[in-house]
């Protein structure tokens, strides 16, 4: 009677394990992906439609900077 309680615990832990911790992170890891790819895609679609706003984000600008935007430094002691 005793080792029949014992089994019928370890089942139902068992069981407790399967449905509530492995189910539940397959499902999750599954929609993660699903979400990541679509993202990935959405992405890629936005580079092909606009290939130009990534180069020029590229390039550095080449302006002089304004004298007057600069403080002359002193050394303090």
């Amino acid at each position: 009677m005793f080792k029949l309680l014992i089994e019928l615990f370890l089942f139902y832990l068992l069981y407790k394990f399967i449905f509530e911790l492995v189910i539940p992170i397959f499902r999750t890891t599954r929609q993660v992906r699903k979400k990541m790819n679509e993202f990935q895609q959405n992405m890629n679609k936005q580079a092909e439609n606009n290939p130009t706003s990534h180069e020029s984000a590229a390039k550095p600008t080449a302006s002089k900077p304004k004298s007057d935007d600069y403080i002359d430094f002193e050394e303090i002691k």
